[in-house]
């Protein structure tokens, strides 16, 4: 009998083999298809954020509408729900880098914000590193940075043809100049 049990007991997979550190999803865009790993391990609460979004579907039909050149091949292209009340959820509590340890690097995804907490259905994707994104809790004023919470594994071609699409003299305040004269359409984000 005891031995049954014990070879039950090998048998049963481990809680964290059926709970993986890692989601991986499809956004399609009219341009072609991005593929994102996000770090539910080290990102939990801006992963589950995000995968709200997928899971209901308020991506589908949004677009990529913003890319911002900070050096040649180095900048971000966001996209999401641009606040449209019938699509965005409730912020998510922020989950700076330096509590995560995840950093701004080529091809990381993280969410858009005006303030720390603010999080809803916007993300951007980042073109080589851009650590002025991440925590700095050493500076002053708002130094919590942007949540990270994975990065493409496939598709890094579609960002950057996003981030080198003309942009027009839209938008206000830090977006001014920022905005895509012809937005990318998401066609359908999903888990895979």
């Amino acid at each position: 009998m005891r031995f049954a049990l014990a070879l039950a007991l090998l048998s049963t997979p481990a809680l964290a083999a059926t709970t993986p550190d890692t989601t991986t999803v499809r956004i399609t865009t009219s341009d072609g298809a991005i593929v994102v790993e996000l770090d539910r391990k080290a990102a939990p609460l801006t992963t589950a954020n995000f995968l709200r979004y997928v899971d209901q579907k308020r991506f589908d039909g949004t677009t990529f509408y913003r890319a911002t050149k900070v050096a040649p091949g180095i900048g971000l292209v966001q996209g999401g729900v641009r606040g449209d009340p019938k699509r965005v959820l409730p912020p998510v509590a922020h989950e700076p880098t330096s509590t995560t340890g995840l950093a701004h690097g080529e091809g990381t995804i993280s969410m858009a914000r005006t303030r720390p907490g603010s999080a809803r259905g916007d993300f951007f994707i980042t073109t080589g590193p851009l650590s002025s994104l991440d925590a700095h809790p050493q500076d002053t004023g708002d130094n919590a940075g942007f949540a990270a919470f994975g990065h493409v594994t496939e598709g890094m071609d579609v960002v950057r043809q996003i981030l080198d699409a003309p942009v027009g003299d839209t938008g206000t305040g830090v977006m001014r100049g920022q905005m895509l004269v012809k937005p990318v359409k998401i066609v359908s984000v999903r888990r895979e």
